[in-house]
């Protein structure tokens, strides 16, 4: 689960990336006080901003932005938020789902991104609250092809964003969303015919478009906060990263009442080049603002070379920093896996060889940590 849609095994398990090794990029303000991740010209009319009635909820949505990273903590509520005990699980279900709102689409990535990945706010009206790590299930509009006369199946996808969303009234969530689409092998040209019917619904959204929602799902993935001194090393590949956006402005850029963060998080982004990185300029912001408490470690496969001369993956990456990983690990640290399942092969195996040089069984290892609880891996 995770903003790449888990449950588009539908469609992104049928087809094949826009390029094997490649994910996503990052975020700034526009003077008119709405996200603008680049900047740049090359956002399409069908993600522009539409200057309707939606202007004004706009520029309340968006007044704080990833610019609040190098400010003071931005003021959440309601703070109400913080009182249950136990996280929201399944408050709506595929039969009978929430109608939410879509406030915004966004293209994320640069030109020189192999594909394209969206951030997309959705207006909840507070009725589907969450935590940091859960999912929201989409129903896309249409008839199911393999069931005719049934709706689409869900999609899940990790929620980007606090449980205060990017407005901080606890009435949005955010979605991190790469949009699926087939290449033929043999001809080299795109078949819309056997695209993501989810994420192709979500990134060509407009503003005030109605979407159904379910969920919020998972524990798997929620951030431990018994102890706010903790070591938190998280690791992703392309939207994979959705889950951690949201650890990380409740730790640097929200001032949450209950919770207020002085341990280490650690972040390693495995994307294809540089135009690919997501929410940069927000993690660039907590490096400057928090360099005591935050790294930010980038594997860009197509411009760096590993030790080995070489594509840099996020295994080689860790496998830098193997030493100082374990004997966090041995600490208590706790290590999140969110992204392709096909990150976690490579990663295993890295980890394992990396154990052995140190006489340790890997084996054994994973063991302990799953019994810790400090081992949490989403994929998709």
């Amino acid at each position: 689960m995770a903003s790449a849609a888990l449950g588009a095994q539908v469609a992104a398990a049928a087809l094949a990336p826009v390029g094997s090794d490649g994910f996503r990029k990052g975020s700034s303000l526009k003077g008119n006080g709405s996200l603008n991740f680049r900047r740049k010209p090359w956002v399409g009319k069908s993600l522009a901003w539409e200057k309707t009635q939606h202007s004004r909820h706009l520029n309340k949505v968006f007044c704080m932005s990833v610019q609040q990273a190098s400010k003071s903590k931005v003021a959440v509520k309601p703070v109400e938020l913080e009182n249950a005990k136990e996280p929201p699980l399944n408050l709506y279900k595929p039969k009978e789902p929430y109608t939410a709102t879509i406030v915004s689409v966004e293209r994320l990535v640069g030109p020189k991104a192999p594909g394209e990945t969206c951030h997309i706010v959705i207006d909840h009206g507070g009725n589907v609250p969450y935590w940091e790590g859960q999912s929201y299930g989409v129903i896309p509009p249409g008839e199911n092809p393999k069931k005719p006369g049934s709706p689409n199946t869900v999609r899940l996808y990790s929620i980007a964003s606090t449980r205060y969303g990017d407005s901080f009234d606890g009435k949005t969530a955010s979605l991190c969303v790469r949009r699926a689409v087939y290449y033929d092998p043999e001809t080299g040209k795109e078949d819309p015919s056997k695209k993501g019917i989810c994420s192709n619904f979500l990134c060509d959204s407009k503003p005030g478009d109605k979407v159904q929602i379910t969920g919020p799902s998972g524990k798997i993935m929620l951030l431990p906060e018994d102890d706010p001194n903790a070591t938190h090393i998280m690791i992703a590949t392309g939207t994979g990263v959705a889950p951690y956006r949201g650890y990380l402005r409740r730790m640097f850029m929200e001032d949450v009442p209950t919770f207020k963060f002085g341990g280490l998080a650690w972040l390693f982004l495995g994307v294809a080049n540089s135009d690919s990185l997501l929410y940069d300029e927000e993690f660039t912001n907590y490096l400057q603002q928090y360099p005591d408490n935050f790294r930010y470690d980038k594997a860009l496969s197509r411009e760096q070379k590993n030790k080995n001369g070489g594509k840099m993956y996020v295994q080689d990456k860790i496998e830098e920093y193997s030493d100082e990983i374990f004997k966090l690990l041995d600490g208590g640290a706790h290590i999140y896996f969110c992204g392709l399942k096909g990150m976690m092969p490579g990663i295993q195996d890295t980890l394992k060889r990396v154990a052995e040089q140190r006489g340790e069984s890997w084996d054994q290892k994973l063991s302990q940590l799953k019994k810790n609880k400090q081992w949490h891996v989403e994929v998709y």
